[in-house]
């Protein structure tokens, strides 16, 4: 009955610094700034950034490249001129081509 209450004692000592460090955790998370809050959402994949470009123009994929928050889709219109169209990483906009 003696070591009942030291127990006790001993499980809460070792339960609060944790609640503690996941409160601390969660206020961090809270304070984050927008931008690094912006870059945890899901990103679109290479190839749903080729779809996008394909879409409604006439000739054929070359190649792609990652390149963070740009996708770049390299295209051959009919023609031979070839163009680099520039697809957000992030929200899957096609932002101009050059």
């Amino acid at each position: 009955m003696n070591r009942m209450p030291a127990f006790l004692l001993a499980a809460l000592i070792a339960v609060v610094p944790f609640n503690a460090a996941a409160q601390d955790r969660r206020d961090r998370d809270r304070e984050r700034p927008a931008r690094e809050q912006m870059d945890e959402r899901p990103r679109i994949s290479v190839a749903e950034a080729v779809e996008r470009a394909s879409s409604g123009r006439p000739g054929r994929y070359l190649r792609a490249s990652d390149r963070g928050d740009t996708i770049v889709v390299r295209w051959q219109y009919p023609g031979g001129r070839v163009a680099d169209i520039m697809i957000d990483a992030r929200t899957g906009r096609v932002m101009g081509e050059r």
